[in-house]
């Protein structure tokens, strides 16, 4: 089933399918923290170009089209029915003239395969926005909603692909930003190191005051210097 919501940013609006995986407060701190960056800050009023990485119905481009005024958005997504629904949302919010929603896997971006030109997306954006599927290929128990269920674990791609995909489609010193879970902080940096995105900047998330940590915000940098900050919650 069908529902349309107001998202609460510059009056923007977001068909979801109930019935799939429907956006959480991960998509909207990725948003705001890929926003944060200071690459974004550089480049103010100069146009920036941000991809989004498994953007499902399009929520973290449409948060993006509102906290990065001047940017050119491309959202990636391989599920027929997340990728209709998000050219549905891009249209329906005026947006066209600024998303581009490509319906293709993380793993077609590596190949450089497929009909959607993503041969020439490479090397071409200043930020790439993730938020990877959280569960290892392997673990965890299998939900039988075949669309819950690639939204929630390693299928086709998981963390190291999608830092190869990031890696491939930003330019020199671009920035990277990804939304995890801190249980898989190890995988991340060290699958970050190895294709030269060195992380920058994390942050841990806690559900409530007391509560231990649930969600991680990394920013990487391609070719950059080794250094983390650790910022506030």
């Amino acid at each position: 089933m069908e529902r349309t919501d107001d998202i609460g940013f510059g009056g923007l609006t977001l068909t979801q399918d109930t019935d799939d995986f429907c956006y959480g407060i991960d998509a909207v701190l990725l948003a705001d923290f890929a926003a944060g960056s200071d690459l974004v800050k550089r480049r103010t009023g100069k146009g920036i170009r941000v991809a989004d990485l498994g953007c499902g119905n399009g929520i973290v481009p449409l948060i993006l089209s509102q906290k990065i005024p001047e940017s050119e958005l491309t959202g990636v997504e391989f599920d027929e029915n997340r990728a209709g629904l998000a050219v549905r949302n891009v249209e329906n919010n005026s947006l066209a003239g600024r998303i581009r929603i490509v319906r293709a896997d993380v793993l077609d971006i590596i190949a450089g395969a497929g009909d959607q030109g993503l041969e020439a997306l490479k090397e071409s954006f200043d930020m790439v926005s993730m938020n990877p599927p959280y569960v290892k290929t392997g673990a965890g128990m299998m939900n039988p909603d075949a669309a819950k269920m690639t939204a929630r674990h390693e299928t086709t791609a998981g963390i190291e692909e999608f830092l190869k995909a990031a890696c491939l489609l930003l330019k020199d010193r671009g920035e990277a930003a990804l939304v995890h879970r801190p249980s898989r902080l190890t995988d991340i940096m060290s699958a970050a190191r190895s294709m030269h995105m060195e992380p920058k900047q994390m942050r841990l998330v806690s559900p409530r005051a007391g509560a231990a940590p649930n969600i991680c915000l990394v920013r990487f940098t391609k070719n950059g210097g080794a250094e983390l900050e650790i910022l506030p919650e």
